[in-house]
């Protein structure tokens, strides 16, 4: 791809899971969300997309992504197909999915793990190189896509995620610490980015972020 694009990326989290409220680690297991928990944050997301205009929708391909997607109408008042993205699931736990901090903290491998900060490989699962591996691959789509919606306006993309996933685009967009990156439920970023197919070929990094933002906005910032 040799053309230049500007991509306004909003990027945000499942709702509440009963996992979530237990704080296990849910990785790649298929857990739905729990209500009525999850209605409250999720109302107060779907608020704050109302109006929005996507271009592109995406999803991860696990329940909780797909209900949260779902919960917001963005599809249905964009008149958007989504595609069910599974590069935009969370990272692999292996061998931790299903645990939580107290039931690992005394594991030497899960010590090494969080010492590394997610550098490192997770026993029967993944480590943060694969993650950024599988979004740079998402990623390069999404340049795709937003070329072929056409516009000089920034393209508009919507991405429902989980919570792993929206902290490596904030290190890679924002330069925020691994363990200062986390997002609550049905919250996010949003990003405006523009995509150079010049830099790519020079192997620096494509995507560069000229401002980032919380989403929804916090009430303070709404007018």
């Amino acid at each position: 791809m040799a053309v230049a694009v500007s991509v306004e990326l909003v990027a945000v989290r499942h709702g509440m899971t009963a996992w979530n409220l237990e704080r296990r680690y849910q990785g790649q297991r298929d857990i739905a969300l729990k209500f009525p928990e999850a209605e409250a944050a999720l109302e107060r997301l779907r608020i704050g997309l109302e109006g929005e205009r996507f271009a592109l929708i995406y999803s991860s391909d696990l329940t909780r992504c797909r209900q949260t997607l779902e919960w917001t109408g963005a599809a249905e008042t964009n008149g958007v197909t989504p595609a069910f993205e599974p590069r935009l699931r969370e990272i692999d736990f292996g061998d931790y999915e299903g645990k939580t901090y107290d039931e690992l903290k005394d594991r030497p491998d899960y010590r090494a793990w969080i010492d590394s900060v997610g550098e490192q490989r997770i026993p029967g699962g993944e480590n943060g190189a694969d993650l950024r591996a599988r979004l740079d691959d998402w990623l390069t789509d999404v340049a795709k896509a937003a070329v072929e919606a056409g516009g000089s306006a920034p393209i508009k993309v919507l991405a429902v995620a989980h919570g792993g996933v929206i902290r490596e685009l904030r290190r890679r967009f924002e330069s925020v610490a691994f363990w200062d990156a986390t997002v609550r439920q049905a919250e996010g970023r949003r990003w405006q980015l523009n995509y150079s197919p010049e830099a790519n070929k020079k192997g620096d990094d494509p995507w560069q972020c000229s401002c980032s933002s919380a989403v929804p906005a916090p009430a303070s910032a709404t007018p």
